[in-house]
């Protein structure tokens, strides 16, 4: 498995991201931090947690086709969590239209859009990037998680 560490923002996220058909249009405007990994200079997947209030986002999972199915895509959610509970986020929560099955293998479960904390309601992903039957989802992280970040 490629390391997985910070990344920026830059044309290769974004291809990768719209060749998946994530949204991207207001991710240079923003707070978020972008978690990758290469194969030497070739960026293989990506994730992204935005930050909102007290809350995170977890949005931009992406792999790109070569290298789905060898546990990547498992591996950067595994490090976007890490990551949130280091920054003491205790919920993470989502947005996905067509990956609900793999994130409730993954110890998310549907939430109710109208309890969306504020922080999380007023991003541009669950306002309007996202269509409403978007499935909303959320995962409680324990304290364990970022003791494995290291």
């Amino acid at each position: 498995m490629p390391p997985i560490h910070d990344i920026d923002y830059d044309d290769a996220v974004a291809r990768l991201l719209r060749d998946s058909g994530l949204p991207t249009a207001d991710l240079p405007d923003v707070r978020v931090r972008f978690l990758g990994a290469f194969d030497e200079a070739r960026l293989l997947g990506c994730v992204a947690l935005e930050e909102c209030g007290g809350d995170a986002l977890l949005r931009s999972l992406a792999v790109t086709p070569s290298a789905r199915g060898a546990g990547l895509g498992a591996a950067l959610l595994a490090a976007a969590e890490r990551s949130a509970s280091a920054q003491s986020r205790s919920v993470l929560y989502l947005l996905t239209t067509d990956a609900a099955a793999f994130f409730s293998a993954h110890g998310y479960a549907s939430a109710d859009r109208h309890r969306a904390p504020p922080g999380i309601a007023a991003t541009a992903q669950f306002s309007g990037l996202c269509p409403a039957s978007s499935h909303f989802m959320r995962k409680l992280l324990s304290a364990g998680d970022a003791d494995t970040a290291r």
